[in-house]
């Protein structure tokens, strides 16, 4: 019986690992959605302050998505160009 080489454990660990950063979409993606609802609804409450509140919701949009894409390629790099293997 032949166990784990340690390449073959390091690569599902690196799978498991972009797996696990991916979910980082999920929770950055509802709370976008509630953030948008609740600007809506102060637009809906103050149209006279529909542009300081827009602005406000897209800047902290862009610096949520920003985890998002951060995620993405730390999942794209361990899962195709992955460091960690050459030091096994």
């Amino acid at each position: 019986m032949q166990g784990i080489t340690p390449e073959a454990f390091v690569l599902g660990l690196s799978a498991l690992g972009a797996g696990i950063a991916m979910i980082a979409g999920f929770g950055i993606g509802l709370g976008q959605g509630i953030a948008t609802g609740k600007a809506v609804e102060s637009i809906a409450r103050q149209p006279e302050a529909k542009g300081d509140i827009m602005s406000t919701m897209f800047i902290g949009l862009a610096m949520a998505e920003t985890s998002v894409i951060f995620s993405l390629v730390v999942a794209i790099i361990l899962l195709f160009a992955n460091p960690l293997v050459a030091q096994v």
